[in-house]
Order: C-alpha cells, then structure tokens, then sequence
C-alpha cells in the first residue's frame, strides 16, 4: 500500500499538461467503466487498467518512476483490436459509442508514447526522471 501512495504521490509532480493526459486516461478507463460495468467492454476496460495498474506500482517499487512504466499497458495491446470490433454492435451517437472510440483512440496514443519511452530505457534512459525527494 505504501509503494502505491508513493507512486500517486509521485505522479501528482508530473507537467500540467501529463496530468491532464493521464486524467483522461483514467476518467476512460477507470471512472467511465464503472457506470458500464454491466456491459463486456467495460469489465475488460476496467480489468485491463486494474491489470496496469498493479504492473506498474510493481516496476515504481523495484525501479522508481522510470520510462519502463509503459509496460503496464500491455493489455491494451489485445484490448484495443477488441474493442474495435465491438463498434459493429454500438449504436452509434450513443455516449456508451463515444466512450468505446475515447478508449479505442486515447489508449493507442498512450501505447504510442509507451513504445517510445520503453526505447528510451532499453537506450540507456534508466535514471527515475521524478522522485518525491527531488
């Protein structure tokens, strides 16, 4: 639990403009799931940041806040090309549509910027770039 608070903690220091990003990422993937929670996509949206999340306070705990974060994305990787599929069966101009694409087109964005810090650390960028002592 501790490792956790660390890590919320440290990600609270990040740019204005990161937190705003991973506020989205979380309202599309952790807020938004739970009012669709009776539906399929959004028991996997939500397994899928559960899943995440725990990756990533796992590598926060043994590596602090470093590029390699990114891996806790990993099953958005499957998740995206799922859903995608899912589109045929939404009816489109719905909210619970508009949310399926938001997860669809944020989350790929986010595994972008992941591939690309991942490059970094394996590169050699392995120092934690925020730390609560700094």
């Amino acid at each position: 639990m501790k490792v956790m608070i660390e890590f919320t903690k440290t990600m609270l220091l990040l740019p204005k403009p990161w937190l705003g990003w991973m506020g989205l990422l979380v309202a599309v993937n952790m807020v938004i799931p739970l009012y669709y929670i009776h539906t399929r996509e959004a028991k996997v949206v939500l397994i899928a940041a559960m899943f995440g999340l725990m990756i990533m306070t796992a590598i926060f705990g043994a590596k602090g806040f470093v590029r390699l974060l990114g891996i806790g994305h990993i099953a958005w990787v499957p998740m995206i090309p799922w859903l995608w599929t899912r589109l045929d069966f939404t009816s489109f101009g719905s909210f619970f549509g508009y949310w399926l694409i938001a997860v669809i087109v944020l989350d790929s964005l986010s595994l972008i910027f992941d591939a690309v810090d991942i490059l970094r650390y394996i590169r050699g960028e392995r120092m934690p770039h925020l730390t609560l002592n700094a």
